[in-house]
């Protein structure tokens, strides 16, 4: 049954595709779930729009100038949200006693602050922004269990995991006979393009996934498969399994969202349709279930399921993760910063989509192994990573 007053919602990253899909989930239950914060980096007018639609009590702009012309727009539409700006409101909204629930939405390293401040408060956290435990996995993890907070993930793999777990699942595969966690991936749009016409990939026909409709960068992560190397370690520090049972397996449809392999040879998984509605309106709820407005999935209408190993030469940059996993310290956030850099030289034609992975490799290896036991550590490395890889993005130029 909902509460006796709604759960107030902490929304990181409200003009992105998670935002909007977790808003239309809340809008569907009002007598649950209330806006209280929507945050934004610079689309000041989008997040205007939501300012009038949620009436939130706080809309953040992590970008100053953005901050100004949002506080504009809302007092011409005669609104009465207020308007922060900057790094710590983020924190500040994240971590407010009025705030019941946080959903981590803001795309990369750019996320962890927030996100970690919402834990170390105790909050119910929906974490969308799987880039705070690739950077800071231990740190980030330790911080859970002091303060109590009730982590639930959002990305429909390890949402999925969640779902095909016991109810009581403490992070020990021995103890809940976990023999692996199986992660499917769609492959992306270049599952079956010949290797050779990888070099002059474009950054429309990266962002062109075949099956979800998501933000470029996370588009681009998708066509290296370095998203699925990100789930992996993320799936490490959630689930508190292995790297060597932590199986990628090819899944064209997007139907199985993933899948938990036991030791007495059963396989239990989750489908549904491909949409990130199911598992935003599955962590919301839980254990309840709610309406997410996605429709009932056909079976027979689809009629066939694929899987397939990954070719880690076709996709090297799935390899790099699960190395900077089995390093540990410090390479997971040296890898995350290193792909964020090239990946947006690449969106910006400054860097060849096949170099993508050249330029993860030569960070990591310039940066070395250094211990992430504070954030403070953990953002001095991502600092230093990301100079090294522009360093070596202009090394090799757009070529």
């Amino acid at each position: 049954m909902p509460a006796s007053s709604p759960q107030q919602i902490t929304l990181l990253g409200a003009t992105g595709s998670i935002g909007a899909n977790t808003l239309d989930v809340v809008s569907r239950h009002p007598e649950r779930y209330s806006v209280f914060a929507l945050t934004a980096h610079r689309e000041a007018a989008r997040l205007a729009e939501l300012c009038l639609r949620f009436s939130p009590r706080y809309a953040v702009m992590a970008d100053v100038d953005a901050a100004k012309e949002l506080r504009g727009l809302l007092q011409a539409g005669r609104c009465a949200t207020t308007v922060l700006e900057g790094k710590q409101a983020l924190c500040d909204v994240a971590c407010a006693p009025e705030t019941d629930v946080v959903m981590a939405a803001i795309v990369g390293a750019a996320g962890l602050e927030p996100t970690l401040a919402a834990v170390t408060a105790g909050k119910k956290v929906l974490l969308a922004n799987k880039e705070a435990l690739v950077m800071s996995g231990q740190l980030f993890m330790d911080a859970v269990q002091k303060s109590g907070c009730c982590l639930y993930p959002i990305d429909s793999e390890h949402n999925a995991v969640f779902q095909s777990l016991p109810w009581n699942f403490q992070r020990c595969p021995e103890a809940g006979g976990v023999r692996r966690i199986l992660l499917t991936a769609s492959g992306g749009p270049f599952r079956n393009t010949p290797p050779e016409k990888l070099e002059t990939v474009t950054p429309e026909e990266a962002c062109a996934h075949p099956v979800w409709s998501m933000g470029r960068k996370i588009s681009v992560d998708s066509a290296t498969m370095m998203n699925k190397g990100l789930e992996v370690i993320e799936a490490h520090w959630l689930f508190g399994v292995p790297p060597g049972q932590i199986e990628v397996v090819i899944h064209p449809q997007g139907i199985v969202h993933s899948m938990v392999d036991y030791i007495d040879g059963s396989v239990l998984a989750q489908l549904g349709n491909p949409d990130m509605r199911i598992p935003i309106a599955n962590a919301l709820a839980w254990p309840e279930r709610i309406d997410s407005g996605v429709d009932a999935l056909d079976l027979f209408d689809i009629a066939m399921l694929n899987f397939e190993r990954p070719d880690f030469g076709r996709f090297p940059c799935l390899p790099l993760a699960y190395q900077a996993l089995e390093v540990g310290g410090s390479t997971p956030a040296a890898l995350n910063a290193a792909n964020e850099e090239a990946v947006e030289a690449f969106l910006e034609g400054r860097l060849g989509f096949c170099r993508i992975a050249d330029v993860i490799a030569a960070t990591l290896e310039r940066a070395g192994w250094e211990g992430a036991e504070t954030l403070e550590a953990v953002l001095e490395v991502d600092a230093r990573a990301r100079g090294f890889a522009r360093e070596e993005i202009r090394k090799r130029g757009a070529a």
